[in-house]
């Protein structure tokens, strides 16, 4: 049974940072790409970052490229995104999910389907 366990959210300041965890069980941690997904209220889904499963190349959206750090640790199947100086608007349901398809753009690529999503962990950015 696949399964992804979000972790590591919570209420922090603007100009703040919060690092997600993602613990994986069930597949094969090394050979899928996985990224991450959030969910504002009364919003769509929208996505994060993601990376391949070798963890050399990584992709951001433009509203968290230069501030969030995609990252994977295969010895212990997680993933994880670091948030740094962090605002109002990142506040949202965060998921890890593992990337069936992507999408290439000029320049670069972004998941456009998932295989599997976590839960979700709350991230709420607010003084």
């Amino acid at each position: 049974e696949v399964q992804l366990v979000e972790s590591g959210g919570g209420l922090v300041q603007p100009g703040g940072s919060l690092r997600l965890s993602c613990t994986t069980s069930g597949f094969t941690f090394g050979s899928k790409d996985m990224g991450w997904v959030r969910q504002a209220p009364d919003k769509g889904p929208e996505w994060v970052s993601a990376g391949t499963s070798d963890g050399h190349t990584t992709y951001y959206a433009k509203s968290v490229k230069g501030r969030f750090t995609i990252s994977r640790d295969s010895a212990k199947n997680t993933l994880y995104l670091q948030m740094n100086s962090l605002k109002p608007d990142d506040t949202a349901v965060y998921y890890c999910a593992t990337v069936r398809y992507w999408l290439q753009e000029v320049g670069s690529k972004r998941p456009v389907e998932y295989d599997y999503r976590g839960q979700g962990t709350q991230v709420t950015v607010s003084s």
